[in-house]
């Protein structure tokens, strides 16, 4: 069982309060039709949820147009309709919001803070290495 597997494991069970804001999101892939299941981190804004990557993974091209994905959240199985968040600003703005909201991932992202924001040349930096992914919950 390597980490992931552990971490999907606890997300599935009565210990997935632990686990904080990750989740489990299920794509199925462009190419091959085979369902991939990932662990993931993400916030909250509203009825949405932004999960941050690299552009190195490839997860997320599986999305890129807009796709169904499965996910568990908080111990339950839920529906929702996902697409990559390419464009630099709107990835930009979005890291603001980001880092706001989980103010200890600035450090793990190279983002210097001053009275609570964000250094502006540090975002565009991660916007150019990441993107979102903005998953709207299926009602």
């Amino acid at each position: 069982m390597n980490g992931n597997d552990f971490v999907k494991v606890m997300l599935k069970s009565p210990f997935h309060a632990f686990m904080g804001n990750t989740m489990i999101i299920t794509v199925t892939g462009n190419r091959t039709g085979r369902k991939i299941a990932l662990p993931v981190n993400y916030f909250r804004d509203m009825d949405e949820l932004w999960v941050l990557t690299t552009r190195s993974r490839k997860w997320w091209r599986n999305v890129k147009g807009g796709a169904e994905v499965d996910l568990v959240l908080h111990g339950k199985e839920m529906k929702g309709f996902a697409e990559a968040i390419l464009d630099q600003s709107a990835v930009a703005a979005r890291v603001v919001d980001y880092v706001r909201s989980l103010p200890m991932s600035a450090g793990a992202l190279g983002i210097g803070m001053e009275h609570g924001v964000p250094s502006r040349e540090d975002t565009a930096r991660v916007a150019e290495e990441r993107l979102f992914v903005k998953i709207c919950l299926n009602p």
